[in-house]
């Protein structure tokens, strides 16, 4: 019992993290962010489409997006693709079909779906391993973009 007892309260160990949830689905959506507000992150926006995704990447600066490999309107992948073009950022893709994501992106960090929060936690976990830490938020730090 020990290790899967360990396993659910390791995210409570990770710094909040303010999260970018990209789900075309309102319901799904909604649960994601109650799942992470749960886990102890900000939920700095949500969004249903490509184009929202990456407006609300680059106007809320994420640390961390969670997203539908598949929307509605456009692609999580794709979104994500065009998001990382201005700097690494962890995320992990949601998908129903894992192998198509990994057809585009063979190293993502994917959690098929329906899963559990302790696969979701770890999924994260691998996902800010991934990516090199983001410098502390400074005003004047001269790193210019």
């Amino acid at each position: 019992m020990r290790p899967s007892l360990r396993g659910a309260h390791l995210y409570k160990l990770m710094k909040a993290l303010r999260v970018l949830v990209v789900e075309d689905d309102a319901l799904i959506a909604m649960l994601l962010a109650e799942l992470l507000s749960g886990m102890g992150h900000d939920v700095c926006a949500t969004a249903a489409s490509e184009t929202e995704a990456v407006i609300a990447a680059t106007r809320y600066d994420p640390d961390l997006m969670i997203v539908d490999s598949r929307l509605g309107r456009g692609s999580g992948v794709s979104a994500v693709e065009e998001i990382l073009r201005a700097g690494p950022l962890a995320h992990v893709f949601i998908s129903g079909d894992a192998e198509r994501v990994r057809v585009r992106k063979p190293d993502a960090v994917v959690v098929r779906k329906p899963f559990r929060e302790a696969e979701l936690a770890r999924a994260i976990e691998m996902a800010l391993a991934a990516i090199p830490s983001k410098p502390e938020r400074l005003c004047g730090s001269g790193h210019g973009h």
